[in-house]
């Protein structure tokens, strides 16, 4: 029996840690200039959210989802109403009727998956020692892992194909009321619950004579609680007709996207019932954690481009390994203090683009506060007078 873990001792020289260290520099340059525009952009976008969000919530009207008024035609309009079909979906490959809005089948084959673990050891004088650990476990998977690609695929080798897939079937016909639901609308209901099976005896007849009834599964192998390499097993889950809450725009007895006059898009779909406040004041929320996301995403990226720039120094230093962390320390904390100014002037030259007449009237603010700073401690710093 093949093992399944494997290690491998490689040693770099200290020139040629040096050697690599000069070359990440240019990719350094290129993590700071790409976070920088992804800094900028994100303020663009989160500005142009909260345009949006606030001239829809001036200009939405609540209406009745059971008949369609021609003088809501192009306003932007909220409603509360149960998305139903008459439709009914089919599996016809595991006998399933049922009717939903969406069904959705997950097949997943017990595989082989490859991963690996480096641990990197300095040494004195400058060379560094990484141990490469590469380990092999059993899992379920929705695709196939090609083992072709595997370091060692010797005693781990995947089937080349799956006798089944993953798929999601959509009723093609949703209504809300006397409405019809856009597709976009309908790509935001995902309020999916497992849909069992029952009994084998509602599979097609071939199929039972290859398939078990495990845990509400369709499960292929010999023994389901000891599964193996090549073992497939398949479930479905269902959106059923279920209450939903959106706001958009009217266009006959359907909906499109509001444009608001900042260029913005503007459809919401909440599964549940909600006023239209609560539906701008959760979009209001998740545009704010996007926000704050992408700002901390791009100061993490201009952390790490900063440290590459830097890494050399460090390397350099590492002859002495204590010396090299002490230097490494030392240049991380710079590059943090580089990261974190450069990604504040480029969201304040941002804001400067995007909103001049705020970013002044903040500007004017902060330096009135720090002259007033300034006069004050100068009045309490001066002598009495006598």
């Amino acid at each position: 029996m093949a093992p399944d873990r494997f290690r491998e001792v490689t040693t770099t020289s200290w020139f040629g840690r040096i050697g690599e260290s000069i070359k990440g520099i240019l990719f350094g340059f290129v993590l700071i200039a790409g976070s920088g525009i992804l800094i900028f952009w994100n303020e663009g976008r989160a500005v142009n959210r909260a345009k949006t969000l606030s001239e829809g919530a001036k200009a939405v009207i609540t209406i009745s989802a059971e008949r369609v008024d021609p003088a809501n035609e192009g306003k932007l309009v909220h409603l509360v109403s149960q998305a139903t079909t008459t439709e009914t979906l089919t599996d016809a490959e595991f006998g399933i009727a049922t009717p939903a809005l969406k069904l959705r089948r997950k097949a997943e084959m017990y595989q082989w998956k490859e991963q690996e673990k480096k641990e990197t050891k300095k040494n004195t004088g400058g060379s560094s020692t990484t141990t490469t650990t590469t380990s092999y476990d059993k899992t379920w998977a929705e695709s196939l892992i090609d083992s072709s690609r595997f370091k060692h695929p010797e005693g781990h080798k995947n089937p080349s194909a799956m006798i089944y897939s993953s798929r999601e079937v959509t009723a093609q016909n949703i209504t809300a009321g006397a409405f019809t639901l856009s597709r976009s609308l309908v790509n935001r209901i995902d309020s999916y619950a497992d849909l069992p099976f029952t009994s084998a005896g509602q599979w097609p007849e071939a199929m039972r004579a290859k398939a078990k009834l495990n845990e509400g599964k369709a499960y292929f192998g010999a023994d389901p609680h000891a599964p193996q390499i090549g073992d497939v097993r398949v479930s479905f889950a269902v959106v059923k007709p279920v209450t939903v809450s959106l706001v958009a725009r009217q266009v006959k007895n359907s909906f499109e996207s509001f444009i608001s006059k900042s260029g913005g898009e503007l459809e919401l779909l909440e599964v549940g019932e909600f006023s239209a406040a609560e539906l701008f004041r959760q979009a209001g929320q998740m545009n704010l954690l996007l926000t704050w996301g992408l700002r901390l995403g791009g100061l993490l990226l201009m952390w790490l481009g900063f440290a590459l720039v830097f890494r050399p120094l460090s390397v350099l230093a590492d002859v002495v390994p204590l010396f090299g962390n002490i230097v490494g320390f030392g240049t991380g904390l710079v590059a943090l203090l580089l990261a974190s100014l450069f990604s504040v002037l480029t969201a304040a030259v941002a804001w400067l683009f995007y909103r001049p007449v705020l970013s002044m009237i903040l500007a004017v603010g902060v330096g009135a506060l720090v002259g007033g700073i300034i006069w004050l401690k100068k009045r309490v710093a001066a002598p009495p007078r006598r």
